[in-house]
Formats: structure tokens, sequence, C-alpha cells
């Protein structure tokens, strides 16, 4: 397979960094994964440490992947019920996170999510398709209540309606049918501390004109000086496939876990 690939995290202005990524490929699939610790809840890094390695081990295990849609949505209930069976608060909550992962094989592009980290494909400069946020602040941009860019900052825009962990019944994951992927094509995994400071436009127009390590590199940097001295954790994962890309084969899957800072 050709493609090329980054990742990359920046802890903000937050004393800690929860979130978490990580890509994984053989000859034959490709998997990316983010997922976002949720601050509000105890050991959010904890709740994503355990979905990244639940990901990464059921990839390593399963080659090639017989239905990859069903290895995301079983992956993930699996990273849920592990962070369920931590402690509790007294008030019945776990640790909980978001998370968005994807699979590439045979040319085609699967995906599925639980909460506000996004994944966006870009197609020719311009977004082809991306997930819509599991949040209030989604439904009334949906409904034309409120417009993308009071969508972007409206101050309930981190109040989730789902995600692994958290609440028991809060969970549920969204898939997608796949895609064919084409030439060019730039797959965008972010949490939101790096895609809240910017239109969709401004993050296609990122990986339109610059080799994805560059985009990614330069987006975190602005995500945080956007922020003015606000910023949340902001972490991605990019993938550019292709022919023009570097040509990947391996006798051995390749496992990249982002080393968190």
């Amino acid at each position: 397979m050709k493609f090329s690939i980054h990742q990359a995290s920046h802890i903000g202005n937050r004393k800690y960094n929860q979130d978490r990524a990580a890509y994984c490929y053989n000859n034959e699939a490709i998997l990316l994964v983010l997922a976002d610790g949720m601050g509000g809840h105890l050991n959010g890094e904890v709740a994503a440490d355990m979905t990244i390695t639940q990901f990464v081990s059921a990839f390593s295990t399963q080659r090639p992947l017989q239905d990859p849609l069903s290895f995301l949505s079983d992956t993930m209930r699996a990273a849920h019920q592990d962070i369920m069976g931590l402690p509790h608060k007294k008030d019945k909550t776990f640790p909980g996170t978001t998370c968005v992962a994807a699979v590439i094989q045979e040319g085609k592009l699967y995906w599925g999510y639980a909460g506000d980290s996004r994944l966006y494909v870009f197609r020719r400069g311009r977004i082809f398709t991306r997930t819509l946020d599991h949040s209030m602040v989604q439904m009334w941009l949906e409904c034309g209540v409120i417009d993308e860019e009071e969508a972007r900052t409206h101050p309930r825009r981190h109040q989730i309606t789902n995600c692994l962990g958290g609440v028991e019944d809060m969970f549920e994951i969204e898939v997608a049918a796949p895609i064919d992927l084409q030439s060019g094509d730039v797959i965008f995994l972010s949490s939101d501390g790096l895609h809240d400071p910017f239109l969709d436009k401004e993050l296609a127009a990122a990986f339109a004109v610059s080799p994805v390590a560059d985009a990614l590199n330069k987006l975190l940097v602005r995500a945080v000086a956007l922020e003015a001295g606000q910023a949340d954790n902001a972490t991605g994962v990019a993938l550019r496939w292709g022919p023009d890309e570097p040509l990947h084969l391996t006798n051995d899957p390749v496992i990249c876990v982002l080393e968190i800072k």
C-alpha cells in the first residue's frame, strides 16, 4: 500500500494531556485510532489508554480483517466494557473517553466513533465527508438553530451525549458505510482541541497545499495559539492515500502508538 502518515499532539494549556492516538498497518490493512480522555471524569487518560490498547491488540491479531465494520464496533465496545470494569466514583460515573477509529482495507475506508473526536476525508482540497459530533450543539446546528461559526465557539460545545465509559447507558458506536478512496485523499482524525478553533474549510485548505506532516504540525501550533492561553489538548492523525505516496511493505504488523509528553 502507498500512503504517507503522521500523528502528533500538543498539551495546550492543560496540566495533563489526556489525548491518545495510534496507527498500525500490515500489507493488507491500516488502522488509525484516536481517543480523547474526558477531563470531567476521573482518570480520563486511563480510559483513553485502554481504548488505544484494545484497538492495537485486536488489529495485531487479525489479518486480514474479515469484516472491518464489525471489527470497529466489537473493538470499541470491548474497550467500553473494559472501562466500565474500572472502579467508579460515588456518583456511579466511570472514567470516560471519546473515540474515533478508521480502517483502510482493499482501497476502502471504514470508520466508527463515539463523542466529538472527528474523522474528516478531504478530497481535492475540499471536505468529502466527516463525522458529526455527538453533542447538543451539533443537534442545534443540524436543526438550523445556530450556524457553524456559533457552533465553533458555543460555551456548551464540549458537552457530549456519547462516550466510552462515563455512564453505562451513554455509549453507542456510530459506523458509516465504507467509501472507495481516491488518489490524494486525506483521512484526518482529530480531538476537539485541534479542530474546534477552525472552520472545516480551513482544515481542508491546510492539507491541500502541504504534506500531511507539515500540515498537521502547523495546525497544532495555530490551534493552541488561537485559544489564547485556554487551549485544550490537541491531537491529530493524518494520512494521504495514493500512488504518489511512499510504499509500505512489512512482514510483521507495524505499531506506532503516539508518545504523549
